[in-house]
């Protein structure tokens, strides 16, 4: 413990002296909180912030940044900057600004694209310190009940089901309660799960310190040897809770969240598990008035400092001036392309479409650029099916906590067996539900939409399933396109009828979404969720410092989920990671800073 404890101080303090900020303003210098307003329910004033269509005219002077997508890696970087003085144009491809953060409606329903829950959003800590700073105090969350998931292994009605409480201890105490006899297991479970979270902050360190010191230090053999983060980075989730208890219904309890990262056990990392696993141990959260608030409070910064967030913007290139450099890039207006220049460009349309879509030949050919793409592979595509439903969350008997249902315990095998199926038989045999409730989760559903409810069902599903309708039109893909989505829709409504009798007769509006529905409005190339995949070679140190902000194209860099991990909270670290790249500071220590000087004022008014 203490070689890795020293070596970690010395890495911190390495990076602290590096990026000292030198000449550039911290995002992070006074605190940016104000008291929440009231909840903005006007259409045409949300409309003027989350979909601003695209025009030369709108596009600021003198930029100091573009960003490619507004997704929350995407959006971050760019308030970060902004509150660094930088004027920032984000450009959007989709009408409507936020990536997975965005909502959308529908016969009278607000549905969620991709953000269930977040964790980590208790008052005090870093993370929701973080947020309030980037959305200065506008951005409020709701908490999910103690038990924040529940796992059904079997027909919901008839299977098993277990609960996940939150609490660092009552997480674990919950598991001995439902499993008396796997104590040991569990304490040993715990045990890893805590050891693992002690070096995640090395993935970001790896990313910041100088390359060939990272180089250096993967190379070198200390890392897996100082720090159980990446001793455990080496092991599948499957064979280390394999080599925990012989009892497969607690495998499949300690294995169940897997969909949030898109990798099946095998597969998996169990540092990646366990990242997961400490991220949701104080609870879970749920933005007030929708996902769609965290993008519709962070324009407003980008714009405050001259910026602005654009939507309908595809970007077709990226542009290089003659000595190969990013300077700029260019966007399609109708028929025409308009040219937009600025020093930096950052992008959060992913590695892949960066690299392969947007970086022009003789950038993507660069050895340093290859040699990224082939670390990486493309994550799980996903099917959505989402309900409006009439009746409100009481009628109805909807729960806030969400359900991960299984038709049995041996997930891994299911998984499998079902990934390596026709999409005949994959869609009368999904293994995996994940069913959640959006109007049960949010205070202020009912106000807003009374006497209505929403669910969102989520499923792994291949886009070689959907493929062949890939060059055809959105909602207009033909019967036969339809057909398969309906068969996916009611085989899982047909499991979540079990879970939820009440609400048979109470659907409104229903709909299916395919790899191509996410490959046509978040821009995944492959319909996945996560970006790249989260596989054990994720996890390697040498994969872990190679793909960092900035890239082998000068002033270009990359920022969100595929810079960092997947979700919500892997790709704000991403805009942090890319945003002090930028800068040439260490925002972390600028907003810990921060943070320490507020409490300390704070604890002085309290006095």
């Amino acid at each position: 413990m203490w070689p890795y404890a020293l070596l970690f101080l010395a890495l911190l303090l390495l990076l602290a002296r590096l990026l000292r900020g030198a000449g550039a303003p911290s995002p992070f210098a006074a605190d940016a909180r104000r008291p929440p307003a009231p909840l903005v329910t006007d259409k045409a004033a949300r409309k003027t912030v989350l979909k601003t269509v695209f025009s030369a005219d709108k596009v600021p002077e003198e930029l100091d940044a573009i960003v490619v997508g507004s997704g929350i890696g995407g959006l971050a970087a760019a308030a970060l900057l902004a509150k660094a003085g930088k004027r920032v144009l984000v450009l959007e491809q989709h009408g409507k600004l936020g990536g997975c953060c965005h909502t959308f409606s529908k016969e009278g329903f607000q549905f969620d694209t991709g953000i269930h829950y977040v964790g980590e959003m208790e008052e005090g800590s870093i993370v929701r310190f973080m947020l309030d700073q980037l959305t200065e105090g506008q951005l409020e969350w709701a908490q999910l009940p103690a038990v924040y998931d529940a796992v059904v292994l079997g027909e919901p009605g008839c299977g098993r089901t277990y609960r996940i409480y939150s609490g660092k201890k009552e997480y674990f105490q919950g598991l001995k309660e439902q499993f008396p006899r796997e104590g040991a297991a569990i304490d040993e479970f715990e045990r890893l799960v805590k050891s693992v979270s002690r070096g995640t902050m090395l993935l970001g360190i790896l990313k910041m310190i100088p390359r060939p010191l990272a180089t250096l230090l993967c190379r070198s053999g200390l890392l897996p040897r100082l720090s159980p983060f990446f001793q455990l980075a080496l092991r599948s989730l499957k064979e280390v809770v394999d080599g925990l208890t012989t009892n497969n219904e607690l495998r499949a309890v300690f294995s169940y969240a897997f969909p949030s990262y898109g990798m099946v056990p095998s597969k998996a990392s169990f540092s990646m598990h366990g990242i997961l696993v400490n991220h949701f141990l104080h609870g879970a959260w749920y933005p007030k008035g929708g996902t769609g608030e965290i993008a519709f409070h962070i324009i407003p910064v980008i714009k405050k400092a001259g910026g602005n967030a654009l939507g309908k913007a595809p970007v077709q290139k990226i542009l290089l001036d003659s000595q190969g450099k990013a300077c700029g890039v260019s966007v399609k207006k109708g028929q025409d392309l308009v040219n937009i220049f600025a020093p930096v460009i950052i992008s959060d349309a992913g590695i892949f479409n960066t690299y392969e879509q947007l970086l022009p030949e003789e950038a993507r050919t660069l050895p340093e650029i290859q040699s990224q793409l082939r670390m990486v592979t493309h994550g799980k595509g996903a099917f959505t099916v989402f309900v409006g439903l009439n009746g409100s969350r009481e009628e109805l008997g909807l729960e806030p906590t969400n359900y991960f249902i299984y038709p049995e315990n041996n997930l891994d095998e299911i998984m499998n067996h079902y990934l390596a199926s026709s999409r005949e038989e994959a869609a009368k045999n999904i293994p995996l539900l994940f069913v959640t409730c959006p109007s049960a989760k949010d205070p202020t559903w009912e106000t807003r939409h009374p006497g209505k409810s929403t669910l969102a069902v989520v499923t792994f599903a291949k886009y070689e399933w959907f493929e062949e309708w890939k060059d055809k039109q959105v909602n207009k893909r033909g019967d036969d396109y339809e057909k398969l989505k309906t068969t996916f829709v009611d085989a899982a409504m047909q499991v979540v009828f079990k879970l939820y009798p009440r609400i048979k007769d109470r659907i409104e509006y229903i709909a299916g979404g395919t790899p191509l529905t996410n490959q046509h409005y978040i821009g995944s190339p492959k319909g996945e969720l996560y970006g790249i995949d989260h596989s054990i070679a994720r996890l390697q140190d040498e994969t872990i410092a190679t793909l960092r902000a900035q890239t082998a194209v000068p002033n270009l860099y990359l920022t969100g989920q595929d810079l960092y991990l997947g979700g919500f909270m892997g790709a704000l670290q991403g805009a942090f990671i890319c945003a002090s790249a930028v800068l040439k500071r260490n925002l972390y220590v600028d907003v810990a800073w921060l943070k320490k000087r507020t409490q300390a004022t704070n604890a002085k008014k309290r006095d």
